[in-house]
């Protein structure tokens, strides 16, 4: 393999850059050439291929965001976009290509493979947490550090006036960021997609507090309730409680990532260009108990990630 390329796909994550500079340094290393490909998918089919060097990463690790940009291409979902995309990659002799990106970005990488036999490795990158075949995605302990320092912001002014605050983090389909934040910040109630939410223990946890007393609540965007806002607007209609709410939203993406995402997102990198010349397509790179794993891409999206019991446990006994 003599050339290889490398995007980011979907939302972004802190972390990314690191992973670029990774596959791009040792590519660089084995003695070969590495291209980046502009917008994901977007770039992939308007033939936006750019060559990398060892002075174009000398600043990205400490960046968020992904300097080679991201987008959500609807054209891919379409076989014309693929062909063009496919096209596009083989004019510009590309032999395999490494995808930062979570389970849209996988789908695609999929297609690529099935349909036109271009080899494809995955790294997660999700703040998320929610594919599965690796214990930690890329960006998930800057999104949660992140969360977990706006929430202690928070928790002064609600002990300041007294006042019950419903804090939204993000998690569409899976509930780490709430459980890992809420047990970090010592929240009365966490409520995620994995757990039925009962809105009866979440009253009695706001009396045992006092109802002109800090409450701090801990919602996952995804939970079958909805967000804070409806149960701000639930809790008032049934049980006339006033809440204040705060919705963290993309805060949550940004910033620049931690050591641990850093390191993850290096290692990840580098096996993923180990995958590619060991033959390796159509998987994501992940890292379970401290070793390097392979997950085939499909598997990442039919097979559910579980949030750990004895999280749940916790989170219930220590509120």
């Amino acid at each position: 393999m003599k050339k290889i390329g490398v995007f980011t796909s979907g939302g972004d994550s802190p972390g990314m850059n690191a992973n670029v500079r990774a596959v791009a340094r040792y590519c660089i290393e084995m003695g070969i050439e590495v291209v980046g490909i502009e917008d994901g998918f977007t770039g992939m089919i308007e033939g936006r291929i750019i060559p990398i060097n060892r002075a174009w990463t000398a600043q990205i690790i400490s960046q968020g965001g992904t300097v080679l940009k991201t987008s959500r291409c609807k054209e891919f979902m379409h076989i014309g976009g693929r062909s063009a995309a496919a096209a596009k990659l083989k004019e510009a002799g590309v032999q395999g290509l490494v995808a930062c990106g979570g389970d849209g970005t996988f789908h695609g990488a999929h297609a690529l493979w099935v349909e036109h036999q271009i080899p494809v490795v995955g790294t997660p990158g999700t703040i998320d947490n929610d594919l599965y075949g690796t214990d930690y995605t890329i960006g998930y302990d800057t999104a949660i550090n992140t969360a977990a320092e706006a929430i202690d912001k928070i928790r002064d002014t609600a002990a300041s006036h007294g006042r019950i605050f419903i804090i939204e983090v993000m998690g569409r389909h899976a509930g780490f960021i709430a459980m890992d934040v809420g047990i970090a910040s010592g929240a009365e109630y966490v409520a995620v997609p994995e757990t039925i939410t009962n809105l009866d223990i979440l009253y009695q946890k706001i009396l045992e507090q006092g109802k002109n007393k800090r409450t701090i609540v801990i919602v996952g965007e995804g939970d079958e309730v909805g967000g804070a806002t409806i149960f701000k607007q639930l809790l008032k209609e049934q049980y006339d409680v006033d809440a204040h709410i705060a919705i963290l939203g993309h805060i949550q993406r940004g910033g620049s990532p931690t050591v641990r995402d850093r390191v993850l997102a290096t290692r990840l990198g580098v096996a993923a260009v180990d995958a590619l010349l060991e033959g390796k397509t159509d998987v994501m790179v992940g890292e379970i108990n401290g070793d390097i794993s392979y997950t085939s891409f499909e598997d990442t999206w039919t097979k559910r990630k579980p949030l750990h019991d004895y999280l749940i446990r916790l989170s219930d006994i220590l509120a």
